[in-house]
Parts: structure tokens; C-alpha cells; sequence
């Protein structure tokens, strides 16, 4: 597939919601395969979305990626994580040596992982096999000022938009995200209360595991970083330089890469899917391109979901990031897609369709 080579931030306006004229073709298939028209439930809706995204009603899975994107955040320093910033550049080595959940599960997803060093404060020379698309040895303290300038979040965007370019050229038909970056929940809850305009105390959660004394000093830090970057917070761009994250840039970048480039994204879970706001918060088209994996255990998730009337395709308590959720539902797509392609038609079975 040849990309559009993509230099400047204003391209994003040039994407366009997906073209629906194949809808009803996609949806006589559907109906005339064996079965009571919509017995399938979601997995037909996602085969529907699926097929649109493409641009076909014969789709073709081809390979299964997902980016897990890393990068430490300067507010760490405040003390809203149970574990310390450390833990960043050590998981980031655990999962190129296969030792993850991310790693379990997308082997059995039959995807493929690439880690992505966007921010991580560490040099990490023996990271064998690490993409590296560093920006900065970690974000500044949103508690103080922005995290990033604004070269920097275009920087982050941009790189997210070659790894999309490059999984097109690759024969990618379904993309993923994830994540690893110690106290990156505290950035994702101020770009949801930003974007969203949800109330601090509804949407912050324990992250890592915080108990409730450093719950109360989360929510106040996070309103202390919107106050002190409340200048900053007028458009989608500065917003997201404002209060995110090298690695919540990548991904938007990629969930934009893959918009342009006609790749469905499995979106993962609370942190992903802040990069999916300030994505839409950009184009709102953006979304069509897109598909939610699971509700987050992390407090506020699914009040976020319902505010933006996603459903998601699983709920299992999730809450480690690192694109376990978008793995697992990467094989719910896989199904449907399988369900679309090899299930037998009325019209070519010889099976009594519903009566007049």
C-alpha cells in the first residue's frame, strides 16, 4: 500500500469519516448468512465496522499489530503512583525479553508487538529489538508547567504516524495500542477533564494501586497541573503538550495514522483511550476509524465510555495497560471477520430461510 507522506499537523483535516455507500451490500451479507438476522449481536456490528474502515464488503484480515508505547512522566516525582518511575524502563526490558502479559497475549492473538521507546528515562542501550522514537528522557511536571513544548507533541504525533505508515506498508489490516509508563494516569485523567470537562473527583482512580490518603493527593495534584496549565488548554494540540505524555502522543498519533491510512485501531484501555479523545478532539472523524477493546477497571473509565457513548467489546476488570485489552479483543474482531467470510448463505445452503 503506498502512504501519504505526512509533514504537517494540518493533513489531520484532510481525514474524512468512512464512506457508507457499501453499508447496505455488507448488510445483505450478513442477513443472508445461517442464522436469525442479528442473532451474532456485537460481532456482527464489528464485522459491519470492520468491512467500512477497509473500504470493502470482502475483507481480508491480514496481520495484526500492536504498538505498546513507552515514556516517563515528570509528575511522578509527585508521588501519585505506587510504584516508582524506575519500574518504567524495567518492565519496557521485561517485555522485549517476552515476559509480559502483553507478550502472552498477543501471541495468542497471533499479532505481532513492537515497543516503542518514546520517552522512557533511561537510555536502555542493551534494549535489543526496541524501536526507538525518543523524544525526551521523560515529560516535565505538569504539577509545575506543560510537559511537552509544542515541537515535542508534534514530534510524539509524527512519530505515531510513521508507525502507522509503516504497519500500512507492511500489509496491516488492524492495529493496536498500548502502553507502559509509570503515573501516566494522572496525565490521561487531566486530558479527560480537559477535553471532556469531567469533574477531577469522578475520574481519578488508584492507577498502580494507591490507597485512599494518596488518592485525595492524586485528585489535587491533577487539579493543580489544569490550574497552572489553564492557558495552554484552548486547543487540541496544546492541550494534549499541556498535560500529557510522550507516549499518550505517540499513540494519538498512531490512532491518526491509522484513520488516514484506512487501518482499524483497537483502542486499549483508560490511557489509550485519552489518546483516542485528544485523536478526535483533532478530527472528530477519527472515530469511525476506531474500535474501543474493553471498559477499564480504572475508576472513571466507564463514565468516560458512557460520555462518549462507546460501547466497548469486552469488560473483564481489566486495568494493566500495555494493550492487554486491545489483544484480547483483537481475536473477538478476528471471529467476527471469520464468522463474515466462512459462514454459509441461504442463498448457497440448502437451508429454509425465515418465513414470510
Amino acid at each position: 500500500m503506498k502512504t501519504i507522506q505526512i509533514t504537517d499537523i494540518s493533513k489531520f483535516n484532510e481525514i474524512q469519516s468512512v464512506d457508507n455507500s457499501i453499508a447496505t451490500d455488507i448488510q445483505a451479507h450478513l442477513d443472508d448468512l445461517t442464522k436469525p438476522q442479528g442473532s451474532l449481536g456485537q460481532l456482527e456490528d464489528i464485522a459491519m465496522r470492520y468491512c467500512l474502515v477497509t473500504g470493502t464488503a470482502k475483507p481480508i484480515m491480514g496481520k495484526k499489530r500492536i504498538y505498546c508505547f513507552a515514556g516517563d512522566h515528570g509528575v511522578a516525582a509527585e508521588g501519585v503512583s505506587a510504584f516508582p518511575a524506575e519500574v518504567t524502563p524495567q518492565m519496557v526490558m521485561n517485555m522485549l525479553a517476552g515476559g509480559a502479559a502483553i507478550n502472552v497475549l498477543t501471541k495468542h492473538a497471533d499479532a505481532e508487538l513492537v515497543i516503542v521507546d518514546m520517552g522512557v528515562n533511561d537510555p536502555l542501550e542493551a534494549a535489543e529489538g526496541l524501536v526507538r522514537m525518543k523524544v525526551r528522557s521523560g515529560t516535565d511536571n505538569i504539577a509545575v508547567g506543560p510537559a511537552m513544548s509544542m515541537d515535542e507533541v508534534k514530534q510524539a504525533i509524527m512519530s505515531g504516524v510513521e508507525l502507522a505508515a509503516t504497519a500500512a506498508e507492511d500489509g496491516v489490516t488492524l492495529l493496536g495500542t498500548g502502553e507502559m509508563g509509570i503515573a501516566n494516569t494522572t496525565p490521561a485523567t487531566a486530558l479527560y477533564s480537559a477535553y471532556l470537562n469531567c469533574p477531577v473527583e469522578d475520574i481519578t482512580g488508584r492507577g498502580t494501586g494507591i490507597d485512599d490518603t494518596r488518592l485525595q493527593h492524586k485528585i489535587e495534584v491533577i487539579k493543580k497541573s489544569l490550574a497552572v496549565n489553564k492557558d495552554k488548554l484552548d486547543d487540541p494540540l496544546s492541550t494534549l503538550a499541556a498535560v500529557g505524555g510522550f507516549e499518550i502522543a505517540g499513540i494519538c498519533g498512531l490512532i491518526l495514522g491509522g484513520a488516514l491510512y484506512g487501518i482499524p485501531v483497537v483502542v486499549d484501555g483508560f490511557i489509550s483511550t485519552a489518546a483516542a479523545t485528544a485523536a478526535c478532539a483533532i478530527n472528530s472523524n477519527v472515530r469511525d476509524y476506531l474500535f474501543f477493546s474493553h471498559t477499564s477497571n480504572e475508576q472513571g473509565h466507564k463514565k468516560i465510555l458512557d460520555k462518549l457513548q462507546i460501547k466497548s467489546i469486552l469488560d473483564l476488570g481489566l486495568r494493566l495497560g500495555e494493550g492487554t485489552g486491545a489483544a484480547l479483543a483483537m481475536t473477538i474482531i478476528d471471529a467476527s471477520i471469520k464468522i463474515y467470510n466462512e459462514m454459509a448463505t441461504f442463498s448457497s445452503a440448502a437451508v429454509a430461510g425465515e418465513e414470510e
